[in-house]
């Protein structure tokens, strides 16, 4: 017998964060919604008709976005209670599991509450690729400062320093996840206080909020494609059969959010025999044309781990 009752109904959903990359910026597919908020694809896992939670995920993404996947994985299991709902404790409980999914698709959509978001605009404070977004120093170190403070803890203390790269630690590409959840507690993105978490009064908005835990969604695919193609070759799902070396190079740094040195990039992606030449020619409209090569398949057979390793930063 089920003493709770209806109440304790757990239902399963889907969610994927849709990366692609075009004109230098990384982009993840939103749906606006009909209160002009921005959400990830998701939809319902249905026993009954989705042989698995992958296939399940793409017949809904197809039907709500014409979008064929081609590359998906998955990510994490989402089941904060009130995650799916307007308020805490009403209508059933949604467990979420998420995905990452890349493609080359960088067009138009099809449907029209779909469309491309830049995801810098919802993590502001991640790309770094001119320099140091002023956004840290302005308003995110002196909160986070004020945070710190209000606990005296110092373990909170050196979580700051350590996410934040404060005080002359270093910057982590991959903490993207770790620095918006600091942000979060902190009470400093627009989540929280729509949340109820007691204290949670941004002033000044940190990057686009999203719909239920989007943002949170978002930010663990990014840390995970960050460092997964340091060890996977998953940045060739996003450039073309053919590309230039410094089209590669440049949907790196997008991904990755920091600048990388030429000659370096073009030894390491060379040494490490991911590429070959094709011996065609780009044509550019300034300087000498540009050699296209194409990604070395024979290369995942060759070693466990060809991945970009980046560390390169100039």
């Amino acid at each position: 017998m089920n003493r709770g009752g209806p109440k304790n109904v757990v239902r399963i959903g889907l969610s994927v964060a849709i990366v692609s990359v075009a004109e230098e910026r990384p982009r993840v597919l939103v749906v606006r919604q009909s209160d002009g908020g921005d959400g990830l694809p998701f939809g319902p896992f249905d026993p009954l008709h989705h042989r698995t939670l992958e296939s399940g995920l793409r017949s809904w993404v197809s039907e709500q976005t014409r979008l064929d996947l081609d590359y998906a994985e998955q990510l994490y299991t989402f089941g904060d209670r009130g995650r799916h709902l307007v308020k805490a404790g009403e209508g059933p409980r949604v467990v979420s599991v998420g995905y990452l999914a890349l493609t080359r698709a960088s067009g138009e959509l099809k449907t029209p509450d779909s469309l491309w978001g830049d995801w810098y605009s919802y993590f502001p404070w991640e790309d770094w690729r001119k320099k140091k977004p002023e956004i840290i120093d302005a308003v995110i170190a002196p909160a986070l400062k004020n945070f710190m403070k209000s606990a005296e803890d110092a373990h909170r203390r050196e979580r700051v320093r350590l996410t934040f790269g404060l005080e002359g630690l270093p910057w982590d590409e991959e903490r993207v996840l770790e620095r918006y959840e600091l942000l979060y507690e902190a009470g400093l993105v627009e989540e929280a206080r729509r949340d109820g978490r007691a204290g949670a009064t941004p002033e000044i908005p940190l990057g686009t909020s999203m719909i239920f835990d989007h943002r949170r969604i978002l930010a663990t695919a990014i840390a995970r494609l960050r460092g997964k193609m340091k060890y996977r070759p998953v940045v060739f799902e996003l450039v073309p059969p053919q590309f230039t070396l410094l089209e590669l190079q440049r949907t790196v740094e997008a991904i990755s959010g920091v600048r990388l040195h030429k000659q370096n990039f073009r030894r390491l992606v060379e040494g490490q025999g991911l590429v070959e030449g094709t011996g065609k020619f780009a044509t550019l409209s300034r300087g000498r044309p540009a050699e296209l090569f194409r990604f070395r398949r024979e290369v995942l057979g060759e070693r466990p781990s060809p991945g970009l390793r980046l560390g390169m930063r100039r």
